[in-house]
């Protein structure tokens, strides 16, 4: 019998396989979807499920060739380029999942566990490991824990295989590293069809705060995250419209007495420092407010997007960068003012679409240009904003294959510091192809 078993379940795994090689199963299109069995891909998963003991594997492979302005320039388009190179192949992700749900005798889903693992050149990483669980009384509560996508904003919620832009925005990448962080999250999403409440869902979670960029938890200092947004909705016949707002408030351990935070002397801002022994085991603060609006016009068979994203906040760090740091900081913290902002604009025409993408990220909205100077108030080149304007052409050639091309012109402030007098020659093309499962 247990040979039987075993048999019936290689027979399972490898029908499965070439189900989504046939590309079958619809693909959730945000990092932290639930199974909603009335939609297309909760029917076909619970099909599966039922058939196959509960198992889904899906994935997706970023084979691309990328060229920038100059050797050894820095860039959010992927990792820095080497020292002595302006052009490279690379595996920029190669994502597989694997999802396991429970259905109870009515198929509704009970339990939900994903795992999701990303190999490339650079090595192997976990990008997902967590659970859900459902409840199943009134259908609109789920509780993850584990390792997922913070529920902060829209665009560090699209999936990287099926976001339009290569990569996400500068701000995203540098506030919100790798997107993942370990915590607890509850859900409000009413999974009953005509429910009065269906059109919104409200993510609120705690967690480290260091997401991926560090090893473990390194304080008590927790981030309290949360998100209400608003389901696509139909405006008339051709228009469909949501939104969200969002909010972050956490912050991590000060090792060090001085704080450097903005003030101004004589009309010139500058940092000044704080060296109170106090703030030793302090929290450094990070509040970050954040509202994202979608737009969506279809005639025949074309299709406008318009999406558009603000943040805005307080953010914590050293004196040479602006990210969340990832270990205990030994150095001075720095506390800046920050804002920065999304917008795409796509167009679709059958299996072809043009997009636009504009982001600027200002890590410190209190000094510009020339004022950003090391002598007069203590300004790094983590005070500098950038502009990113992109464009590029997307061909769908079928549902397991999509091309990419892509170019990013890229603009930092012209400042007073070494190096950063003018624009910096970091403008990137980008041509991928990318293979799902």
């Amino acid at each position: 019998m247990l040979l039987i078993h075993m048999a019936r379940l290689r027979i399972a795994f490898f029908i499965i396989l070439l189900l989504s090689l046939a590309g079958l199963e619809a693909r959730a299109q945000f990092l932290m979807d639930m199974v909603d069995t009335s939609k297309d891909m909760g029917k076909n998963m619970l099909g599966l499920y039922q058939k196959y003991n509960y198992l889904r594997i899906s994935g997706y492979i970023q084979p691309q060739f990328q060229w920038i302005q100059e050797k050894g320039a820095k860039t959010y388009s992927g990792p820095d380029f080497p020292a002595n190179s302006n052009n490279r192949f690379m595996l920029r992700r190669g994502r597989f999942r694997f999802d396991y749900a429970r259905f109870n005798k009515d198929d509704k889903a009970s339990v939900h566990f994903v795992i999701q693992i990303d190999g490339t050149e650079r090595g192997v990483f976990i990008r997902d490991l967590w659970g859900r669980v459902y409840e199943n009384k009134f259908e609109v509560f789920g509780l993850a824990m584990g390792m997922f996508a913070r529920p902060f904003g829209y665009e560090v919620n699209l999936s990287s295989q099926d976001r339009e832009s290569p990569e996400r925005g500068r701000m995203s990448q540098i506030l919100m590293k790798t997107e993942r962080d370990l915590g607890a999250m509850l859900s409000f999403e009413p999974r009953k069809k005509g429910h009065k409440w269906s059109w919104l869902k409200i993510d609120a979670g705690i967690f480290n705060g260091q997401g991926l960029a560090g090893p473990a938890e390194y304080d008590s200092y927790k981030d309290f995250i949360t998100r209400a947004s608003v389901k696509p909705r139909k405006v008339g016949n051709s228009v469909k419209l949501s939104g969200g707002l969002s909010y972050l408030n956490g912050g991590f351990v000060e090792n060090s007495k001085y704080r450097y935070t903005m003030a101004s002397e004589n009309g010139k801002p500058l940092y000044q420092v704080d060296s109170s022994g106090s703030n030793v085991g302090s929290k450094a603060p990070r509040k970050y407010a954040g509202a994202d609006i979608q737009w969506e016009l279809k005639r025949g068979k074309g299709s406008t997007i318009l999406r558009a994203e603000y943040w805005k906040g307080t953010q914590s760090s050293t004196a040479q960068t602006s990210e969340t740091p990832g270990v205990p900081p030994g150095d001075p913290i720095y506390v800046r003012p920050f804002n920065g902002a999304f917008f795409y604009l796509l167009h679709s025409i059958g299996k072809h679409q043009l997009g636009v993408k504009y982001d600027w990220y200002d890590p410190n909205t209190k000094v510009s240009g020339t004022q950003i100077n090391k002598e007069a108030g203590n300004f790094t080149s983590a005070d500098i904003r950038y502009n990113t304007l992109g464009a590029g052409y997307i061909y769908y050639m079928s549902d397991n294959l999509k091309l990419v091309l892509w170019y990013d012109w890229v603009k930092n402030e012209s400042t007073s510091l070494n190096g950063f007098e003018k624009d910096l020659k970091d403008n990137v093309l980008t041509c991928r192809l990318q293979f799902k499962f």
